[in-house]
């Protein structure tokens, strides 16, 4: 079993994706880790999928729509002991991803990335999202699961894939990664906070968050409303 496999989640990412392909893949090279890039592709129309397997990605398809369907599809194909995530629109920098690894290394099941413990690059979150949203979803999840996570719905986190696939997560969107935190707190598995930069993304069209609808999903799964 290979150590490390970098999971990029696309959608209509072709403006982006081999930025991130070749990232991670210096990464890993520059650490001496032995790993895979792998593409999880939720159904793109573009040239995402041509263009992460000419960058030298492994890429496999994920057919059921959704945040949480593609990582958690991309979670199960993994070949790597450790998995490392993050979006594929150039908001997070592969480079700065050792922290991560090394926590996994130290021992821990989850390693969540902590964007309000760095500066951010001008632009990268929307207000609504940077002073309300993310900080009230984290404080409620903070309450109702006991645990310390400062920052809830970061892109940039990791796994122990074993330890992963012992939770059992079911959620299909943008919840996901809240039902992430919440069922390894539940669980008493280790979860470990790292500083991650947010940089603005390269994609250049409307992203796929909709701030209202998933900020909702996020809250009902806390508080145990079904989601439908």
């Amino acid at each position: 079993m290979i150590e490390l496999t970098i999971l990029i989640p696309c959608l209509n990412e072709e403006n982006t994706v081999v930025g991130c392909v070749r990232q991670a893949t210096t990464f890993l090279h520059s650490h001496g880790i032995e790993g895979e890039v792998l593409v999880a592709d939720n159904g793109s129309l573009d040239k995402t999928v041509l263009l992460a397997k000419g960058a030298g990605a492994r890429v496999i398809t994920c057919r059921k729509k959704g945040y949480g369907n593609i990582l958690r599809y991309g979670i199960r194909e993994a070949a790597g002991r450790y998995v490392l995530m993050a979006d594929g629109d150039m908001s997070y920098h592969f480079a700065e991803a050792g922290p991560l690894v090394e926590a996994l290394r130290g021992g821990a099941d989850l390693v969540v990335g902590n964007r309000f413990a760095l500066p951010m690059e001008k632009g990268a979150m929307p207000p609504l999202h940077r002073f309300f949203g993310v900080p009230f979803l984290s404080v409620v999840g903070r309450f109702r699961y006991r645990t310390g996570v400062k920052d809830f719905h970061c892109g940039m986190r990791a796994v122990n894939r074993t330890s992963f696939l012992k939770l059992g997560c079911r959620c299909s969107g943008m919840e996901f990664a809240t039902e992430m935190i919440g069922r390894a707190a539940i669980a008493g598995q280790t979860i470990v906070q790292v500083p991650v930069k947010l940089y603005k993304d390269r994609r250049g069209r409307r992203a796929h968050v909709r701030s209202f609808r998933d900020g909702f999903r996020h809250l009902f799964l806390m508080l145990g409303i079904p989601l439908g």
